[in-house]
């Protein structure tokens, strides 16, 4: 099995109206997700409520192989669920590991 960690911090020049609106909006993207794309095993999109911190968002998910990351990744239901956040997203941090 493979967990995929992503977390996201979105910029500061967002109000925290809009920071949460966009979170949201992803979250329920990205939730929905298992529905569209049979690769993927578990999915869970938290959200930070510890202002005092740099991450805003954090994405956990879990797949068989690495390369169901990888089709998962370029899956236009993914992509489009992604771009919720193009606009908004300052830093993104990545890791994949296999347990």
């Amino acid at each position: 099995m493979v967990k995929h960690i992503v977390m996201f911090q979105l910029k500061d020049t967002l109000s925290k109206e809009e920071k949460l609106d966009v979170m949201n909006r992803f979250k329920a993207a990205i939730e929905a997700l298992p529905a569209k794309i049979e690769v993927i095993r578990k999915v869970f999109v938290g959200l930070n409520i510890n202002e005092a911190e740099q991450w805003d968002i954090c994405l956990e998910s879990e797949f068989d192989t690495l390369d169901d990351v990888k089709f998962y990744a370029t899956h236009p239901d993914h992509v489009a669920a992604a771009g919720i956040l193009k606009e908004a997203k300052q830093n993104r941090a990545c890791v994949d590991y296999e347990y």
